[in-house]
């Protein structure tokens, strides 16, 4: 699949239900696009084993699941912010460094829609 708004390659999650009501359109599934981070809902079946620019940068079950829920949220950290506290924590208790997996999805992404960077920093001062 590609991304409709960068033509970038697409994985599909399941999104783990706890976090489900996050999700923009309520989706079960959601695509985030590898080159521009953009995450939409998706009707296609979750992707099995990531390849392609994600394989490494995103853990692949609910805890990667959650790092793709968080960065639908990212576009607004205010409003968002106690879903952002929710995915963070649900994505820890999962075994995954969400700082160390955004470090990752910045230096896979070669044109994100937001500023990574800016936003990890921003993320520290809600833990």
């Amino acid at each position: 699949m590609s991304c409709p708004d960068c033509g970038g390659e697409e994985a599909v999650f399941s999104v783990p239900e706890p976090l489900e009501e996050y999700t923009p359109e309520a989706a079960l599934t959601l695509a985030l696009c590898s080159n521009c981070l953009r995450v939409r809902p998706s009707e296609n079946p979750p992707t099995e084993g990531i390849s392609g620019p994600l394989a490494g940068a995103i853990p692949d079950g609910e805890g990667g699941a959650a790092v793709v829920v968080l960065v639908s949220l990212l576009d607004s950290l205010a409003l968002n912010r106690s879903a952002i506290v929710d995915c963070l924590e649900y994505a820890e208790r999962k075994g995954v460094d969400v700082q160390l997996t955004l470090n990752r999805l910045q230096q896979e992404a070669t044109d994100p829609h937001f500023d990574v960077a800016r936003r990890q920093e921003q993320l520290d001062s809600f833990l």
